[in-house]
């Protein structure tokens, strides 16, 4: 059922076709389709807007334009896929008709719907938060150390979400309680996505390798829905497989 916000909404798919370790992924089989299309697939389920596919190569262009998606064209040399993001927004919507902006991004083959849903509902509820993200609670101890996994450190606003205090990949808060699994899907107010994209690399940002810690600088707020499992992205031919495995069972059951 599609939310009262859908026509105010944008959910944003960034392809990228350069990639050091799965060349050519977004047009990589899962399943019959390519993954890009799958993606969108996702996106359409969540029934939250409008899709757009955000892409950087013809050979993406077409394969989105032929499975029946809107696709715009974007530069190749954007230095950050929020700034793809906004190049893809002045595009597709440039009377500025989209109140929110949802980037899903476009190695999320098997992202369940209730994600995306998911992401929305603090910029929903809240009219003072300015970005919207996910977060998982770690279950697994090595993962609370491990530095590729990027940790947030919010103040619980409910038993489902939290305000944004930091992000870090080192392991935080110190002491006893639960540690949070940051999972890479925004929702933005466009007037914050707007902002964002404004503000040159912060120091924070620059220190962790850690984009959205330049909007907290700034004095934006972020709140973070929790969720209950982090979406696979794939980076790898073994990442791939996976995907391939769980959309494959999906159809079969």
């Amino acid at each position: 059922m599609k939310n009262s916000a859908f026509d105010r909404t944008l959910v944003l798919i960034p392809a990228r076709m350069a990639s050091t370790r799965l060349p050519g992924k977004p047009l990589a089989d899962i399943a019959g389709l390519p993954m890009i299309v799958q993606v969108a697939e996702r996106a359409r389920e969540a029934a939250v807007g409008r899709i757009i596919v955000a892409v950087d190569h013809q050979d993406v262009f077409n394969v989105v334009e032929a499975a029946g998606f809107d696709v715009v064209m974007t530069r190749a040399d954007h230095q950050s896929g929020s700034d793809r993001i906004f190049e893809a927004v002045q595009k597709a919507d440039p009377d500025a008709r989209a109140e929110f902006i949802i980037n899903v991004q476009g190695d999320l083959p098997t992202i369940e719907p209730e994600a995306v849903q998911a992401s929305l509902r603090p910029l929903l509820e809240s009219p003072a938060t300015d970005i919207a993200t996910l977060t998982v609670e770690i279950e697994d101890e090595l993962e609370k150390t491990n530095p590729n996994i990027v940790k947030v450190v919010g103040a619980p606003l409910s038993p489902s979400r939290l305000k944004a205090l930091y992000f870090t990949r080192a392991t935080a808060p110190y002491g006893n309680g639960p540690l949070y699994h940051h999972i890479g899907l925004y929702a933005y107010r466009r007037a914050a996505l707007e902002k964002f994209v404004s503000l040159g690399p912060s120091t924070l940002e620059k220190r962790e390798s850690l984009e959205q810690l330049r909007a907290l600088e700034a004095g934006m707020r972020i709140d973070v829905e929790i969720v209950d499992s982090v979406p696979l992205g794939v980076d790898t031919p073994g990442d791939l497989d996976k995907a391939r495995e769980i959309l494959l069972r999906s159809l079969a059951s």
